[in-house]
């Protein structure tokens, strides 16, 4: 499969809607795996670096589950298709930055994808759609039980997998939902959540992982801990945390109608009026009204297939995805002009936002 054909469509994930998906957007779990008997990435020469992509990559290929997928070495993808890969959160951004000697496959669905040399020999991932965190973890567990039936996994049986970075070794697991969580945000309510989920030992980070911002009020939500805990353990514990996530924000949307309805109706109908008569946006400016607009949709001011056309835009409008459908390389300026106007046109069959509560029959059955 060559990359245009992979790329030519938003991943499964974004175009279905999964289980709690008003509130998760995506479930994912990552396996770091290494070979034993040889040097970790950051420390391995170019020669090591290719024997071991020589031997990681066909043996991935040879997978069922990978039976279509797009399988290349990192030096014959274009910085802009490495962009986009990271928007699609199939990669990594310290992946993006690799060349020769490490490479990247992932199934024609984008639900499996596996890094090879990037910070360990092998970052493999499941990610599916709403809060399916057992799910991806089976798949992805049965992708690391078939490798390690053609590749020497390094093992101690005193700490288990063994990983370039020490707080990765032991499980080598990172299990993350995405969650949207616009109505925590608009009551100031975040700061005590994140503080409270900090200290039940998991991680609270942004819309791309450590040490990037909750653009679109989008926030990933992992564990820490890799080691003297089993997976099982790991993601049951993550998954009842996610749930009470779920309650928090649901409560502060039925909060805000009840309370602060003008404040709920004034943010949605603004992001629509924006998106959908601005001529030049950002892409943070983008991310975060199509946010507003995605609350609008379970808020039901939006007819419910809105969404897919909602969560498609939150890929499509970042800049890897807004060049790559101009087909030339664009300045900041043109790109803003260009998403402007891919929004508007996606945009152009979505109705105002309407207005069902009667308490506020003044100000007229709809908001622009």
């Amino acid at each position: 499969m060559k990359i245009e054909e992979l790329l030519k469509s938003p991943s499964e994930w974004v175009r279905t809607e999964g289980p709690n998906s008003k509130i998760v957007m995506s479930s994912r779990v990552r396996f770091a795996r290494n070979l034993r008997n040889f040097p970790f990435p950051g420390w391995a020469k170019k020669p090591d670096r290719q024997k071991s992509l020589e031997l990681i990559q066909p043996a991935v290929e040879a997978l069922p589950e990978m039976s279509t997928s797009f399988s290349e070495s990192m030096d014959n993808v274009v910085a802009i298709d490495k962009q986009v890969l990271v928007e699609r959160h199939l990669i990594s951004r310290e992946h993006a930055a690799k060349n020769v000697g490490s490479g990247v496959i992932i199934n024609g669905k984008e639900t499996i994808s596996v890094m090879i040399n990037e910070e360990d020999h092998l970052r493999m991932q499941a990610i599916k759609s709403g809060l399916q965190l057992k799910d991806v973890f089976k798949l992805i567990d049965k992708v690391d039980s078939e490798l390690e039936e053609s590749l020497d996994f390094a093992f101690s049986p005193k700490l288990g997998y063994l990983t370039a970075c020490p707080t990765n070794v032991g499980t080598g697991m990172r299990a993350s939902a995405m969650v949207h969580l616009p109505a925590m945000v608009l009551s100031d309510q975040i700061n005590q959540v994140v503080q409270a989920v900090n200290k039940l030992g998991l991680a609270v980070r942004g819309l791309y992982g450590e040490g990037t911002e909750a653009l679109g009020n989008v926030f990933q939500v992992s564990n820490q801990t890799t080691l003297g805990e089993k997976e099982s353990d790991v993601i049951e514990r993550l998954n009842k945390v996610i749930l009470q996530i779920i309650e928090h924000e649901e409560n502060a949307r039925i909060t805000l109608l009840e309370k602060k309805p003008r404040v709920a109706y004034d943010q949605v109908g603004r992001a629509y009026g924006v998106l959908t008569n601005a001529h030049t946006v950002s892409s943070k400016e983008a991310l975060n009204l199509l946010s507003l607009l995605r609350m609008g949709v379970d808020l039901e001011l939006f007819p419910a297939g809105t969404r897919g056309v909602v969560d498609e835009l939150f890929i499509i409008s970042q800049p890897a995805h807004v060049q790559k459908a101009a087909e030339r390389k664009l300045t900041a300026e043109e790109r803003d002009s260009f998403r402007a106007d891919l929004v508007r046109q996606r945009l152009k069959e979505v109705s105002k936002p309407k207005i069902v509560d009667a308490g506020l029959s003044q100000a007229g059955p709809e908001l622009a």
